[in-house]
């Protein structure tokens, strides 16, 4: 790619694993990050306001925020936030049970559907003291299975925040739920390749239809819809972040055409990508 984006790449942490907690947390100036781990913010008391991608979120006490590797994060000018910064990667998640990790897999797959939490108070005051014993664990010398320790601990949280959003449903280890699970982890490796049902359906051995049925059932929206939401998620990354013109984004991300890449954004968003581009300087960017 010829154009830098103006964004930061997270840094690299040990065990890809890390948790602190954050006392009155202030971003007089910060710049926006693309992460490299899966990140959980757990707000105590906060003001000001968190951008997630193209999504702006005010920071408030009793809230979680879910954010998937990949995903673009900025804190906005004179931010303060108190309470903790958890992230993990792939790699450390592997030490954790195949229950939690089909929690990990509903809330950070499409995790734009479940980016912001408010917790009730119980839930609050369930949650915090998980936070507060990971960290503490985090924080001592390393002994003999630490990070087994660790993964427990992060496991209970993930399955009580998943309980929090009331996002687990029956039949999480069928057959027909892996299939749905393997076609989201196709399309984030391939969106670039292809934006036809098609092409997944074929690696997975199904028909369209089938595929689109699972789809359905489990997230609420179509293969396609699932297509075209992590091509827009991209484009959106790339008109805000970058300087590129329109044109090569829309080879970038294969399209025939630039004209056939406005109709869809356009379609999607009823702006124009260079419109959606030149309104974004109303968000502070």
């Amino acid at each position: 790619m010829r154009s830098k984006f103006n964004i930061l790449r997270e840094q690299e942490i040990s065990d890809s694993f890390s948790i602190y907690h954050l006392e009155n947390q202030s971003f007089e100036t910060s710049m926006p990050m693309r992460l490299r781990y899966n990140r959980i913010i757990f707000i105590q008391k906060g003001s000001g306001s968190l951008l997630i991608d193209d999504q702006l979120f005010g920071l408030t006490g009793n809230k979680i925020f879910l954010v998937a590797k990949g995903q673009v994060l900025h804190f906005q000018r004179d931010s303060i936030i108190g309470g903790y910064q958890l992230c993990f990667d792939d790699f450390f998640w592997e030490k954790a049970p195949a229950s939690a990790s089909n929690c990990k897999s509903v809330l950070f797959d499409n995790a734009a559907v479940n980016q912001m939490l408010p917790l009730l108070e119980i839930d609050f005051k369930e949650i915090e003291p998980i936070f507060q014993i990971l960290e503490q664990e985090f924080q001592k010398t390393n002994y003999i299975n630490k990070q087994d320790v660790l993964a427990a601990y992060v496991k209970i949280m993930m399955i009580k925040i998943a309980n929090v959003n009331a996002a687990l449903v029956d039949e999480y280890d069928s057959y027909e739920y892996q299939l749905y699970r393997k076609f989201y982890d196709l399309i984030s490796k391939e969106f670039m390749l292809s934006h036809e049902v098609d092409h997944y359906a074929g690696q997975l051995k199904l028909s369209s239809r089938k595929l689109t049925l699972l789809c359905k059932r489990y997230s609420g929206k179509g293969a396609k819809e699932l297509i075209n939401l992590r091509l827009m998620t991209e484009a959106k990354r790339f008109l805000q972040f970058s300087t590129i013109p329109v044109k090569e984004i829309a080879y970038e991300l294969k399209f025939l055409s630039a004209e056939q890449f406005s109709h869809f954004f356009k379609k999607e968003t009823s702006l124009s990508p260079r419109l959606y581009r030149s309104n974004l300087v109303n968000i502070g960017m």
